[in-house]
């Protein structure tokens, strides 16, 4: 049944992924061909939307995945697609929830144990490590689709790399507030959508 494999699904991915957001994208890329609900860019496009839409990145995917394989089923669009949504929304926050519950009650007494401080100074790379992971994936499914060769860089579209490279620039010198770069991307990315016919 698929509601039942949507919760199960994103509970593992909520319970075995550490640093939230970006983190969590391997195992759910890796979750989502498995199951093969989505292609690898309309994953990429949709990460794309969720982080320019209001709400944490790992339940906007659930939500979304959730309201596209329970709209499937025989309950139709719309009840399928809001029960499978609730399914998968509420599988990948439960763990979380659980587990801080869990470190909400105990942490105070054990804060300054060793063991803990071990474990938190382990999971610090390990969280870094996933993230770079991640950010090489994107990359690689944006800019090199059909495999890495030495030739796209010569037809790679020359407003993606200048766009990327400025909006880099403009984060890491001017300070501008996120909700703007998202804003103004936004717009530059709908008008050469039509300017270019992509």
């Amino acid at each position: 049944m698929i509601y039942l494999e949507l919760f199960l699904t994103f509970f593992k991915i909520g319970l075995f992924t550490f640093g939230g957001g970006y983190a969590m994208l391997p195992l759910i890329q890796e979750e989502v061909a498995k199951h093969q609900w989505l292609d690898a860019n309309t994953l990429i496009d949709f990460v794309a939307v969720s982080e320019s839409t209001p709400g944490p990145f790992a339940i906007n995917i659930a939500t979304y995945l959730g309201n596209v394989q329970g709209g499937l089923t025989g309950l139709g669009p719309f009840f399928g697609g809001l029960l499978g949504s609730a399914c998968a929304t509420l599988g990948v926050v439960m763990p979380s929830f659980i587990v801080i519950l869990i470190v909400a009650g105990i942490y105070e007494k054990f804060k300054k144990s060793r063991i803990v401080k071990g474990v938190m100074s382990g999971l610090k790379p390990a969280v870094i490590g996933l993230i770079g992971a991640t950010v090489l994936s994107v990359f690689l499914t944006v800019f090199f689709p059909n495999g890495f060769e030495f030739t796209q860089f010569l037809h790679a579209p020359v407003y993606i790399l200048l766009a990327t490279v400025i909006v880099s620039l403009v984060l890491i010198f001017k300070k501008l507030h996120p909700i703007y770069i998202v804003g103004i991307s936004a717009i530059v990315g709908i008008a050469t959508g039509y300017i270019f016919g992509l």
